[in-house]
């Protein structure tokens, strides 16, 4: 289909300057920002395409918007561009344009109401599916439509593009869910749905009305009558009663080109009390497609489905270890399932139909095994399974990756078989891999064809391939489109729903938006043309592997990193700020921009400053390097960033002081009866010469106190040892200010039979690396690695005292090339020892604390096994993942950073120790924030098994300012 290109509206630059003057004197309370970071990342979302705004505004509420847009009504600004924005999780392009994105998932983010009785809430539109879910749980309710961004998709999203997901085929879509919501249109004229229209509306809405009454019987006609029809401006259910026009039905599925959404009344559905995951393993992807149908009689929730290659893909990633051996590929057998979900209220009932569904499985034609999951975790752990097919495919190593544009189309259950041959047919024609998951249920399947848009070649092939899906879906009695909106699909709708029906979306247009500057290019137009596949601009091709900033250049937009969660680990200075410059994704769009710009050498001191800020505002915590489902590591990028730019820019005073610090730890610690006095004595002073705040004190007493020996790592190397020698392995911060954690652990391992040798401390660049001393870091790296691997010689487990410090061994010294020696977390190696048959002595009384916060850098793996030793020590001790603290070493003690700090220690930390007096924290920074926004005292782990054993040689003081005994 040839596309004419787009011309995006002409925009006055004196308006852009202007606007941001006239909203502050009409009262407009938001944030306006044409912030270069901002800009950059709101010009992607989850699809290949890239259209950079002019200016982001995010409103505070209702009112704002309304003030938006009757400023936006004046003359001066009519050529400016309005595009509304949730969580940017579109694969299409929706959100992005030209001109002004209004961003409602920053503040206009608020569940409204509930009316627990009448089943229905309201909310603002920028709430996040999860977020909404977790407000309802309470009543027993929720909102159905289940998408596989439920994390970090908003519900004004998933209106603007009638989203669904699994279990739709029951609970429905997202119009079958909506009662009504509130629309601005232009010139701040507010329709609520819920109110007699204003008198200015009537003729708005007659025109509507009219359009309406003309095309939809031509619609219907052409339209496939499938559970998800399509997107767009829904003639059929604005005007099912001829006496009734429910018009806000026209904005859900029309991605924002009509107007703002500003509130949403949404149906809830009771949660059901039981649940029943069914697994069946097939032999080919085929046979489990044709068993769709005879699936589709047991009346499940939901069916969905991966594919061989999915499958491959996860068994090689290590995620189907929640699959019963039974369910395994053996022998390099391909397999491909089907997950079958029941629910109910009924045991009895339940039971009967999973079990009637878990015998017809067996007999299915392909058919390998079944399994019947009943325990809500494994369920759960199943769905991971399923869930995870979406980052699986963005890990695909190579140029060409999997690219979502012709993902959700939706042909009915019956066709789907042939359907897939005739597209397996057309994707091998063109040479191409790709990926399935999918809803079987409801005919929807997710396919990803492999791509390298970085050549002209697979762009033209994109285009190509989008042509012929088209056709194809149509051959098979389908649409193009079924859950993921259309975005710049939209070009196809005209010759979609024909002349007719078109003809009365373009009226519909031309009434509620008749300056067609709600989301231009998208769906609907006059004589302009629309966005479509190869018009619009994609995103930066890829950069050569080597580079340092590559990673930037492979975020996909899947936005994991903006997911909701308060106490996961991803991402803590989003979760704070929710802007979208202070996240995974946002900064590796900022440093596309600034590569980009760079080696085309237009880089301007402004971009190079937003950048700049945008990644001040990282705590360097890692999570996006493990959580990302193409491991955008930010805080490796920032470090070559910030090298980069100070060889040519000065450092700050904090930054300058962390760095000495670090490499002048060891004699810090030789020298510290003479330094600790003096640096506590002048702490005050020395906060404000370099903006840093609660700096904790030098200890007076270091290992030195303790009664256990301190080697340097050249004299272990060639002496011999007891079997029950460990190895502690220090890092400078928790040398030089918190040695009694490091005693405590000396002390709980020697209490369980160990002898702790501490390893002379070498500094490892941890400092170094997250302020971008790169020659600084990768000296102490190697001097630090060479000390690690001359202890290893002595053939004694090695272990890491800091989380933040093995994290810093595994993960950044790979990166640069060094690989040491393994070093273990302290309750890695007692895991370890416990699964090989040990047992440990327990003293008669140990005073455990109540609740205990593992380091957000410890995984899940790591969380594991502190439960198992804490089990395996008889300790009541409950063990609470809350994410990042907030600290994250230097962040926490800049003053610039503080509010941030806060913030992130308030989305989880502060309610999990709330009445706590005494709780335990295995990382340095999080016991030092804990005595800073807590009322209690941390402590490590291991600190009460050593005091009760008589192995703790240092008394317990406070980590905070102060000192340490």
């Amino acid at each position: 289909m040839e596309q004419p290109r787009f011309t995006p509206p002409a925009i006055a630059l004196d308006a852009l300057q202007r606007l941001p003057g006239a909203l502050a004197a009409a009262g407009f309370r938001g944030d306006v920002s044409g912030d270069p970071a901002l800009l950059a990342a709101m010009s992607t979302d989850n699809s290949v395409y890239a259209i950079r705004p002019d200016l982001v505004v995010a409103p505070r509420d209702g009112a704002d918007v309304a003030c938006l847009l009757r400023v936006l009504g004046e003359a001066h600004y009519v050529s400016l561009p309005v595009t509304a924005r949730g969580g940017g999780t579109g694969t299409n392009g929706q959100s992005l344009n030209v001109g002004v994105i209004v961003d409602f998932q920053k503040h206009m983010n608020r569940l409204l109401a509930v009316n627990a009785e009448e089943q229905w809430a309201e909310v603002e539109p920028g709430i996040v599916l999860e977020e909404l879910n977790g407000k309802l749980a309470a009543h027993g309710l929720f909102f159905a439509p289940n998408t596989s961004t439920a994390s970090r998709c908003t519900v004004g999203g998933m209106v603007g593009t009638d989203a669904s997901g699994k279990g739709s085929r029951i609970y429905g879509k997202t119009s079958d869910n909506v009662l009504g919501l509130d629309l601005v249109t232009e010139g701040g004229l507010l329709i609520d749905s819920f109110a007699t229209p204003p008198a200015e509306a009537a003729r708005l809405l007659a025109a509507a009305r009219v359009a309406c009454a003309k095309g939809r019987d031509a619609l219907l006609a052409r339209v496939p009558d499938l559970s998800r029809r399509f997107t767009g401006y829904d003639l059929g259910r604005a005007l099912e009663d001829p006496d009734r026009f429910d018009w806000w039905r026209l904005a859900i599925g029309a991605e924002g080109t009509l107007g703002l959404v500003t509130r949403i009344r949404v149906k809830l559905h009771r949660k059901p009390r039981l649940k029943r995951l069914v697994v069946i393993g097939f032999e080919s992807f085929e046979a489990a497609l044709n068993a769709g149908t005879p699936l589709l009689a047991h009346e499940p929730l939901a069916i969905e489905i991966m594919d061989e290659w999915v499958q491959a893909l996860a068994e090689k990633a290590g995620v189907l270890g929640a699959l019963p051996m039974a369910l395994r590929a053996r022998d390099g057998q391909p397999v491909s399932y089907s997950f079958v979900e029941f629910v109910g209220d009924d045991e009895t009932a339940l039971s009967e139909s999973v079990a009637r569904l878990a015998e017809a499985g067996l007999r299915l034609p392909g058919a390998i095994a079944v399994h019947v999951a009943r325990d809500e975790a494994e369920i759960a752990a199943l769905w991971q399974v399923r869930a995870a097919a979406v980052g699986l495919l963005g890990k695909v190593k190579g140029n060409r990756r999997p690219v979502a544009f012709v993902e959700d189309c939706v042909v009915p259950v019956e066709n789907l078989a042939a359907f897939v041959r005739d597209f397996t047919a057309l994707i091998t024609e063109h040479g191409l891999a790709y990926g399935i998951y999918g809803h079987v249920d409801v005919g929807c399947l997710h396919v990803r064809p492999a791509l390298d848009l970085g050549e002209a070649a697979d762009r033209a092939t994109l285009q190509a391939i989008s042509d012929e899906v088209f056709a194809l879906t149509r051959k098979h009695g389908g649409i193009f489109w079924g859950e993921h909106g259309k975005g710049v699909r939209g070009a196809y709708l005209a010759e979609f729903v024909g002349p007719e029906a078109y003809g009365a979306f373009q009226a519909i247009k031309q009434a509620f938006d008749p300056k067609a500057r709600f989301n231009p290019g998208k769906l609907v137009a006059h004589a302009a043309p629309l966005m479509g596949i190869s018009s619009t601009p994609m995103r930066a091709p890829r950069i050569d592997a080597a580079d340092p900033l590559a990673p930037a250049f492979s975020c996909n937009g899947n936005a994991q990193c903006l997911s909701y969660p308060r106490a996961g680990t991803m991402c803590p200075s989003f979760k704070a700020t929710r802007d979208l410059t202070h996240s995974p994704k946002g900064r590796a769009e900022a440093l596309r921009a600034w590569h980009q710009a760079k080696t085309s050498n237009q880089l301007t001191a402004e971009l190079e400053d937003s950048v700049l800020s945008a990644l001040d505002g990282c705590l360097g915590c890692k999570a996006c390097a493990t959580g990302c489902p193409v491991q955008v590591d930010i805080p490796e990028m920032k470090s070559h960033f910030l090298d980069d730019i100070h060889r040519r820019r000065g450092r700050k005073a904090g930054d300058w002081a962390a760095l000495l610090m670090e490499s002048h730890a060891a004699l810090l610690d030789r020298l510290r009866a003479i330094v600790a006095p003096i640096a506590n004595a002048l702490m005050p002073l020395a906060s404000r010469l370099t903006g840093l705040a609660d700096l904790p004190a030098f200890a007076r007493k270091g290992i030195a106190a303790g009664p256990y020996p301190q080697l340097p790592a050249r004299d272990i190397a060639g002496r011999g040892f007891d079997a029950a020698t460990v190895f502690l392995f220090q890092d400078p911060f928790t040398a030089l200010f918190d040695p009694e954690a490091s005693l405590a652990i000396a002390g709980g391992l020697a209490a369980l039979g160990y002898q702790p040798v501490f390893v002379a401390l070498v500094t490892g660049g941890k400092a170094a690396h997250g302020l971008g001393d790169r020659a600084r870091f990768l000296r102490h790296a190697r001097a630090l690695t060479e000390a690690i691997d001359q202890v290893a010689k002595a053939g004694r487990p090695m272990i890491g005292l800091d989380p933040a410090f093995v994290a810093m061994l595994r993960q950044d010294y790979a990166k640069a090339g060094l690989t040491p020696a393994p070093v273990l977390l302290v309750q890695e190696f007692l895991a370890d020892e416990i699964a090989r048959g040990a047992s440990f002595p327990r003293p008669a009384k140990i005073d455990w604390p109540t609740t205990f916060l593992p380091h957000c850098n410890e995984d899940a793996k790591a969380v594991a096994a502190w439960k198992t030793v804490l089990a395996a020590l008889g300790a009541p001790t409950k063990v609470v993942a809350a994410g990042c603290c907030g600290m994250a070493g230097l962040f926490g003690h800049r003053a610039r950073s503080l509010e941030v700090s806060r913030a992130v220690f308030d989305l989880a930390w502060k309610d999990a120790v709330a009445g706590e007096t005494d709780v335990a924290a295995s990382g340095f920074s999080c016991r030092c924030q804990l005595e800073r926004f807590s009322a209690a005292r941390a402590e490590h782990p291991l600190a009460a098994l050593a005091r009760a054993s008589g192995t703790a040689p240092i008394a317990r003081a406070s980590s905070g300012t102060g000192g340490a005994a």
